[in-house]
């Protein structure tokens, strides 16, 4: 049984998630897994927390969150954000499930903010505004959620007391630890330590070092650092390896009864040289009436893992495969994700393989949804396809007759469904990609721009087109499912850019019409203007979630959106294909489900209540795992420039603010800032809705998007800084001319 204090907490965590939608005490027992004694007491629990007013009784005695607006008592429950000088910002939690409606963040002194870290879920008790102040103020009065309280940093001694400098800017000052000696710890090892006391303003942090990850600098413990820290996971528990080799047992290489047999047609895998497992595969023919028949196959990977399994349960613990720079941490075991579900050339493959057809115009007409087998009969690269695409004939002879038709049938239809996409008022933001590349040591050793070709954008269009098929024929089904939704830039936002795009010289219309933003975008690739454009672009828009939500997909220009093409690496597309085995066994058995498959198979309809709070936990490790990868990528970097000071790089602003320029490396994808100190030619004005600093003479103007010279200023691997410099006098910004060339071409 669950404590009081532990079960609120996990109550309080539920409760107040950004896509929870009330329901009564029992429906949340349920969602949390909870024992019936600890159902029973999550009741009493609900009580206690409303008589506290941290929760509120809505209509039908529904749970939900105190209406997040001032309180009688004035007070307000949020997420804390700490700068590294001390002060803050508290983002209020949206009560409202289903509107969302965005509220002020609010400023908290360091003085006010006690002992909070980043990410604790807080309460404030609101100041009284001052006159003239920019907004809302607070104090924290209550820590309802902590982030976390295990931290990685470096150990290090001092008058004879043992600290932690905890990586990064979380916390200012060091941390004190506790019997260091019990962990065999040395100065400048990496350490990790739970926090048993948070600092505060008045008072020093304390803590227990738990791990040695090993010393500073050493090959690996950057990873393991970027493990511990994001609460990654290493390996996978026994019982889930121990399930994982009980399907490989099972598994038989044949095609099983009430399979479609597709293992004598013409399909093939397309993936980057070094992708290890293979979760979609192409057919394409074309009828003599010019109709088109896709066939995107994608691995069966419900086949192996199903519901209320070990496997299952970790599957939707990790919801995704994380992809760090020298490793892969799979939501599957290898087993499975590189064996089993891999859509390996020669062997026959089970597979939920959705058939669309197109008139020669790019319409779809039909969507046919099958459990399939296939035997992929070709695993090319993408390098191998643009090689094709390039010089057919030359190609010919290696690939064979059959699948160079295929690879010219499917470069036809792509094209096609691109242009429709086109015309439908996607968005396409031109912005390059640089990965990092390492040696053996996991240490950086240059870099390589990721190109994105025609044979990219064959494959991006056919797994574009079978996602938004698979979401039509569900949402037509009336059955809820995870949508991946992207909801269009806020009004403020898109003001921001038309002025910004004016300002750049461009007549823009409102930007609020998706065609006028599309268009801006086309017109702009090619131009001095090009990176400041896509970037202010791209940071006007919201980031893509998983919800249930009918909201449609803005960027894709798509009312209906899912993701059911990547089963091996994202638990919602697993839940995607658990819908459509649901739907085919239904219509196959006229709806009815068999005993004995009762707890194998999905045969209702999902809790859209749990569909939320799964979306959102799935959301969730997303942007963790994203985090981590950047994280990581930015310690090598900084490893590989710390003995770089000095020198320059071509770079790219992609960010403006008042005490300096964000700036990337074009070649080496290393971020830093160019403090507002280094402009030491001019004085610099702030323009925040310009993303611009402008100085007092001609031509000095930094602006989002431009690209300069810049040197190595300043490298600080512990708290994961680095500084760049101008290199070179500044040149004219570019807009100048655009501007002077459009009022030409207007007199002509």
């Amino acid at each position: 049984m669950m404590d009081s204090s532990a079960l609120e907490l996990a109550l309080l965590q539920h409760v107040l998630r950004r896509n929870y939608r009330p329901v009564k005490p029992k429906v949340i027992a349920k969602q949390l897994g909870l024992s019936k004694t600890d159902a029973a007491e999550l009741k009493r629990a609900v009580k206690r927390l409303v008589r506290r007013g941290k929760l509120e009784y809505g209509s039908n005695h529904l749970v939900r969150p105190v209406e997040n607006k001032p309180s009688r008592s004035g007070r307000v429950t949020g997420v804390f954000r700490r700068t590294a000088k001390g002060f803050g910002f508290v983002r209020p939690t949206s009560a409202d499930s289903v509107t969302e409606k965005k509220t002020e963040d609010i400023y908290i002194p360091a003085e006010r903010a006690g002992d909070a870290a980043s990410g604790d879920t807080v309460v404030v008790q609101l100041a009284k505004r001052r006159g003239g102040a920019p907004g809302p103020r607070g104090e924290i009065v209550e820590i309802l959620q902590r982030q976390t309280h295990q931290f990685v940093g470096t150990y290090f001694e001092q008058a004879g007391s043992a600290y932690v400098q905890v990586d990064g800017t979380l916390f200012a000052q060091p941390i004190r630890v506790g019997d260091p000696g019990a962990k065999n710890v040395r100065t400048d090892d990496k350490v990790v330590f739970e926090m048993v006391r948070f600092p505060s303003p008045y008072r020093g942090g304390e803590g227990v070092i738990t791990e040695v990850l090993g010393p500073r600098g050493k090959p690996g413990v950057d990873t393991l650092s970027i493990l511990r820290e994001f609460d990654l996971p290493e390996t996978f528990p026994g019982d889930v390896l121990e399930e994982a080799r009980r399907q490989a047992e099972q598994f038989d290489e044949g095609v099983p009864e009430g399979r479609l047999d597709l293992t004598q047609e013409t399909i093939i895998t397309i993936d980057p040289a070094d992708a290890r497992d293979f979760d979609d595969a192409i057919s394409l023919t074309q009828g003599d009436n010019g109709h088109w028949r896709l066939g995107v196959h994608i691995a069966d990977v419900s086949h192996f893992v199903r519901p209320k399994t070990a496997l299952d349960r970790e599957a939707r613990n990790r919801a995704t495969s994380v992809y760090l720079p020298d490793r892969v941490i799979p939501m599957l075991p290898e087993l499975i994700s590189n064996g089993l579900a891999s859509l390996q050339p020669g062997k026959v493959r089970l597979t939920k393989s959705a058939f669309l057809e197109f008139t020669p115009e790019g319409v779809r007409v039909d969507t046919k949804l099958h459990n399939a087998a296939i035997r992929s009969a070709k695993r090319l690269s993408y390098e191998q396809v643009d090689g094709f695409l390039e010089n057919p004939e030359a190609w010919r002879k290696k690939l064979g007759a059959k699948v160079s038709a295929l690879l010219d049938r499917m470069r036809g239809l792509a094209r096609v469904l691109r242009r429709r996409r086109e015309q439908k008022g996607a968005l396409e933001l031109t912005l390059p990609e640089v990965k990092i590349e390492l040696d053996k040591s996991g240490r950086v050793s240059g870099a390589r721009v990721v190109p994105y070709t025609e044979s990219h954008q064959m494959i991006e269009e056919f797994m574009l087109s079978a996602n938004e098929a698979v979401a039509e024929t569900l949402h037509e089904k009336d059955w809820p499912f995870l949508r991946r939704v992207h909801q269009p830039p806020t009004l403020k936002k898109l003001q921001d850019l038309t002025e910004f795009a004016r300002d750049l010289g461009y007549q823009a219309e409102s930007l609020q019409n998706r065609f006028a933003l599309q268009k801006l975008l086309r017109e702009s690739v090619g131009r001095p203007e090009q990176h400041a454009l896509h970037y202010a672009a791209l940071r006007s828009l919201q980031r893509a979630v998983y919800s249930p939500r009918e909201e449609g997909h803005f960027a894709l220009a798509s009312e209906c959106y899912c993701h059911f093409t990547s089963p091996i690496r994202r638990y919602p597309d697993l839940t995607v294909h658990r819908l459509v085995e649901a739907l085919l066994h239904k219509t196959a058995t006229g709806g009815r489900v068999p005993r004995r498959d009762r707890r194998s198979r999905l045969s209702e309809r999902p809790d859209s209540a749990a569909l939320f709070n799964l979306g959102q936990h799935c959301s969730d490790r997303e942007q963790q795992a994203e985090a981590a990868e950047r994280e990581l990528t930015k310690l090598k970097l900084l490893a590989y420039l710390v003995d770089r000071v000095g020198e320059e790089m071509d770079a790219v602003i992609t960010g403006v603010e008042s005490f300096g320029l964000f700036v990337e490396g074009l070649e080496l994808p290393a971020e830093g800032l160019i403090r507002i100190e280094a402009l030491a030619d001019d004085f610099y004005a702030f323009d925040r809705v310009a993303h611009t600093l402008t100085g007092r003479r001609a031509g000095n103007a930094y602006r989002l998007g431009d690209r300069l010279r810049v040197a190595v200023a300043r490298v600080d691997l512990e708290r994961r800084e680095l500084d760049f410099r101008p290199a070179g006098k500044k040149k004219a910004h570019p807009s100048a001319k655009l501007k002077r060339g459009i009022k030409r071409r207007k007199k002509r």
